[in-house]
Order: C-alpha cells, then structure tokens, then sequence
C-alpha cells in the first residue's frame, strides 16, 4: 500500500512537528513551513506520515491512499 501527503498551506501554523515525526517525507523551509519531499510513500514513512498528520494541530496534513490502476482486461479478438 502506497499513500500521499499533502500540506494545507492555508491552515499551516509553521510548528514544524511534521518534520520531526516524518522526517523521510517533509522538509521545512526557510520560514519553517513544511514541504513535502516525497511524493508516494509507502512502509516506515507511510506510517510515520500518518503519526505526522495525526498530530498536526492545525490538521494541516492529510494523508491519502494511493490506489493501484487497473488496466481492463481485453478480449483477444480486440485491437
């Protein structure tokens, strides 16, 4: 399973927690805001961007699930 982090600037408060607790998956910038690094996670940092997200006061991380596409399936007489 693979998952997404995203940052909501506007409700960001710049504490820098998200840093700490996913440090594989958020950098903060020069005003300590954070940046996401990576943009598909999966393992350790998934779950670290997940502890992250839940402990932002803010709830300014969110973290969403990357669903694998499916090609369909095609019958052998079709081009």
């Amino acid at each position: 399973m693979t998952g997404r982090l995203r940052v909501d600037r506007t409700r960001c408060a710049g504490h820098g927690i998200c840093a700490l607790i996913a440090s594989g998956a958020v950098d903060l910038d020069a005003w300590g805001f954070p940046e996401v690094v990576a943009t598909e996670l999966g393992g350790d940092d998934l779950r670290r961007a997940r502890r992250a997200a839940a402990a932002c006061p803010r709830g300014a991380l969110t973290v969403s699930d990357v669903v694998p596409t499916v090609q369909p399936l095609r019958a052998p007489w079709e081009p």
